[in-house]
């Protein structure tokens, strides 16, 4: 079997034209503004009422360590992106780092969130819209929209699609204006709140920490709080627009965290202290009911503010019926035009079709795939109806990609040491393994129930590896590269089927589903993708080894937070308590109780950061990078 094609022909070569006609257009400001454009939508809305019902006044230390483990990861992003500016790029660095298959899987995960952030934009600004406008939501524990509401989900879509159409220009200046209004609102919203503080409601009720120390973890992916401060990434991701990447670039990235984990500690704090439970529709001390069919659950601050009975708060309450149509969307719009550039990225990777990597002459935008973002992004509304149950989806999937960029830091470091870094990030030896650990915790605090659904979607990308990726660049034979996807394919849809009843319906599943199903789905999945991945790694010649060997320490964090998942704290008994609506709660002794199963993690991410850092090689695409930030050759002075 040959080699990969050659250097010549390798995507990353194929991309740099593309990369070229990317209009150079966004200023610090734009970056910066596009970031917390990003950061301040539907979490500042919705966030608040979702983290209070998870983990009650407590939430608001949930909000301050999830940001402190985004501004980890956010300064180890800073020091790649400024070395490595692309359009796409927290897609691009898995496979400049390790090649291939942990590339593949890395992006896949990646654009399953990315694509899929419009979509729970526009169901956040429905979702507020309710309030006044009829039939857009049941009437269930957790409101999922009706046919009414979904149609109404896609004319928002199809706008933020045309925002993004008109160019990069247009969108950075029009953004800015709106992330103004947007950074102003809360603000506002903050200081009026302080008007109806009520101090018992941090120390009645249960106290300060009413479902447990458990919960104040797993507000951090469920509650959509690292789901808020996720949009840091905006600036990385449009890398390749910027005038001055190298300088802009980390700047906007932790300016825009240090600003929102401030904003958004201080409207959790006012949100709590403002609470007045029967105006709300909640009985009083039901943190867990905040987030059912109530008017406190469907818009937060509006009804704090309705029934404050000032009449300037009234007042100002309308303004944010206004805003609920502007901060959602304009991070829908913000988050469609990522989702383009993060298809751009996979696809210069050698993933996708080179189809995606097609610039329009005019906009200098990449045109299929925006047509493609908007057609995915169009169809999870039907397996996910409501914002509620989206969050911790979208959350987890994320931050799983986040973990290459601390041990892509340190091989970038090693395999290209002669990058121009003008930012390189200090103590790195320790931020780097903080943000890792702090990454892989988020994603093992979600819970079983939604980590396998993400784990389930997440394998679906490796069999599109052996449909697509194996057979047109390692020459695999076809017949047995497709068997191969195949057998990943169908465990990957079991495992979507059953954790689909269970997270998003826990009340609906057939009875035969029974939790045990979950321990056979986990020995199939570890059987087939372990499995395949070794039958692959023998199929491959020696250079085409690496793909697979770089990629155990991944295949490894995966299946050990899967599995500590089951018996942990946030696992199968803490599956359901029928008092809440819709996010888990203890109701059982764990075999793994909190916080020993979050001690156990905390070394067991160590180890395997130890091993990825070991993985990593100097990739032929990253190889290319560095020739392309070479100076040229100085040429033979003439022979006379």
């Amino acid at each position: 079997m040959s080699n990969e094609k050659p250097i010549e022909e390798v995507a990353e070569r194929v991309a740099v034209k593309s990369d070229k006609k990317l209009r150079k257009a966004l200023s610090f400001q734009d970056l910066f503004f596009l970031s917390m454009g990003g950061i301040i939508g539907s979490g500042w809305l919705l966030g608040v009422a979702a983290g209070a019902s998870v983990a009650g006044p407590a939430s608001v230390l949930s909000w301050i360590i999830g940001g402190i483990i985004v501004l980890f990861i956010a300064l180890v992003f800073a020091e790649i992106s400024a070395a490595i500016p692309k359009s796409g790029s927290i897609v691009r660095y898995p496979h400049l780092a390790y090649g291939g298959y942990a590339g593949y899987i890395l992006s896949w995960a990646y654009l399953l969130s990315a694509v899929t952030v419009p979509t729970i934009e526009a169901e956040a600004t429905l979702t507020y819209a309710s309030t006044y406008i009829p039939n857009l939501f049941t009437s269930t524990a957790v409101p999922v929209l009706t046919g009414e509401g979904i149609l109404a989900g896609l004319i928002l879509m199809v706008l933020f699609f045309f925002l993004n159409y008109a160019g990069i220009r247009f969108l950075g200046k029009f953004n800015s204006g709106a992330t103004w209004w947007k950074f102003v609102i809360p603000t506002v919203t903050f200081i009026l709140l302080l008007f109806l503080f009520n101090k018992s409601n941090f120390t009645a009720y249960g106290g300060f920490v009413p479902e447990g120390w458990s919960m104040v973890f797993f507000a951090i992916p469920s509650a959509g709080i690292v789901f808020s401060y996720l949009g840091f990434r905006q600036a990385l991701e449009y890398g390749g627009e910027a005038k001055n990447p190298q300088r802009d670039i980390p700047r906007a990235t932790i300016y825009s965290v240090i600003v929102a984990m401030v904003l958004y500690t201080l409207l959790q704090f006012a949100f709590i202290g403002a609470i007045k439970w029967t105006s709300g529709g909640v009985s009083v001390g039901n943190w867990g009911g905040i987030t059912s069919a109530t008017a406190l659950g469907s818009a937060p601050f509006f009804t704090e503010l309705k029934y404050s009975g000032i009449a300037a708060l009234v007042a100002f309450s309308y303004l944010l019926l206004i805003d609920a149509w502007i901060s959602p969307a304009g991070t829908g719009w913000i988050y469609l035009g990522n989702s383009t550039r993060v298809m751009y990225g996979i696809a210069a990777d050698g993933y996708f079709p080179k189809a995606m990597l097609r610039i329009h002459e005019k906009t200098r935008i990449p045109y299929i795939a925006l047509i493609a973002s908007l057609v995915v992004g169009i169809i999870f509304f039907l397996p996910f109806p409501s914002w509620y149950l989206f969050v911790g989806f979208i959350s987890s999937a994320t931050v799983l990609t986040y973990v290459i960029g601390p041990i892509a830091l340190h091989s970038f470091r090693k395999h290209a040491p002669d990058l121009h870094r003008p930012f390189r990030l200090k103590g790195a030896s320790i931020i780097a393994p903080i943000a890792f650990i702090g990454a892989s915790l988020i994603v093992y605090w979600t819970g079983f129930g939604t980590l396998t659904l993400i784990f389930g979607a997440v394998f679906i990308g490796i069999s599109l590896f052996y449909f697509y990726y194996a057979p047109l660049r390692l020459n695999f034979p076809k017949g047995i590269s497709y068997a191969l996807g195949l057998v990943v394919l169908i465990v990957s849809i079991l495992t979507l089927f059953y954790s689909y009843y269970y997270v998003i319906y826990p009340n609906n599943e057939p009875l035969w589903l029974d939790m045990d199903y979950a321990l056979v789905l986990f020995g199939l999945d570890l059987v087939a993708i372990v499995g395949t991945t070794l039958i692959a790694h023998f199929m491959a010649n020696k250079e085409q080894r690496k793909l697979f060997t770089s990629s155990y320490w991944l295949l490894a964090l995966i299946f050990v937070t899967y599995f500590a998942s089951y018996w942990g704290a946030f696992g199968y008994v803490s599956f359901m308590n029928p008092s809440k609506t819709f996010f888990y709660y203890p109701t059982a002794t764990p075999l793994i109780p909190f916080p020993y199963d979050t001690i156990m993690m905390i070394v067991v991410y160590a180890i395997i950061y130890v091993f990825g850092l070991r993985a990593g090689y100097k990739t032929e695409d990253l190889q290319a990078i560095i020739d392309e930030q070479a100076p040229p050759e100085p040429e033979a002075p003439a022979q006379v």
